[in-house]
């Protein structure tokens, strides 16, 4: 298990934790916080064959709403990890009005550095976060140690056609924002195949991410104006950069260099 952890990596996690667990976050990219929301969340169960007698993992949980989903809608029992401690919190709060306590756990953790004992878990989950983890191979072979011989690793992620992202994406905002740690299809499968997983599906999802961009663009015209008729400081700045960031991403969508896959895979039956 990896325990060196430089100041940058850190630092990338805590601005990530930062912007995830504000409520700005949520009306904008809305309560699940990534392409496809809940409904891609429910096709994620489905191919995990989640169930009551299951117990999941679920790594960089954000507020909640999915794991809290999931325990709906499957019965199964979930543990979710989260770097930020308001998270934590918002997802306990979830799950308790959802009458899910006890079902639906959340835990203060690091991806890369799982609280949790070997071979625990039936499944592990991670939507739209695996590309902010600086150390990826760390946090594959996290998943596969806490995974059952025979369970399932479920990751639905922002991915990229291979050609050079623009300067501007590759700034931390758009790191921070699902963009700049993306990579092509074949290295993901490459990953999490040396991290000990046999891949069985692969889906894509681009027409979710193509989506989520353009009400982000519409949402962000509409507080611009309020800013500016607010005439309020150092906002219609702010949203100035965001906007920006938003017509890159837009385009980059469209163009076919950023796109958003589902992949799953399997630990094996005589993998410890």
């Amino acid at each position: 298990m990896k325990t060196h952890r430089t100041d940058r990596e850190s630092f990338v996690k805590s601005c990530c934790a930062a912007l995830y667990e504000g409520k700005g976050a949520a009306m904008l990219l809305g309560e699940s916080l990534h392409p496809g929301g809940l409904a891609l969340t429910e096709r994620l169960g489905q191919l995990l064959n989640l169930g009551p007698r299951t117990c999941i993992l679920d790594v960089a949980s954000g507020n909640g709403a999915s794991a809290v989903y999931l325990a709906k809608r499957f019965g199964c029992a979930v543990t979710a990890v989260d770097y930020s401690g308001k998270n934590v919190t918002l997802g306990t709060n979830k799950a308790a009005a959802a009458g899910l306590r006890g079902q639906a756990c959340f835990v203060l953790a690091d991806g890369e550095q799982l609280p949790v004992q070997d071979s625990s878990f039936d499944a592990v989950i991670c939507e739209c976060a695996y590309c902010t983890f600086p150390d990826k191979a760390a946090a594959v072979a996290e998943f596969a140690r806490v995974l059952r011989p025979g369970g399932y690793l479920g990751v639905t992620d922002v991915t990229t056609s291979g050609r050079p992202l623009p300067d501007t994406l590759e700034a931390l905002l758009a790191w921070i924002a699902c963009l700049a740690g993306a990579q092509r299809v074949e290295e993901y499968e490459r990953q999490f195949t040396e991290g000990g997983f046999q891949m069985s599906a692969m889906e894509d999802h681009s027409d979710s991410l193509k989506a989520l961009v353009r009400e982000l663009r519409t949402k962000l015209l509409g507080l611009d104006l309020l800013a500016k008729l607010g005439n309020v400081a150092g906002l219609a700045e702010a949203l100035a950069e965001s906007k920006q960031l938003g017509k890159y991403a837009a385009d980059a969508v469209e163009s076919g260099l950023l796109g958003y896959h589902l992949f799953i895979g399997e630990k094996p039956l005589g993998r410890s």
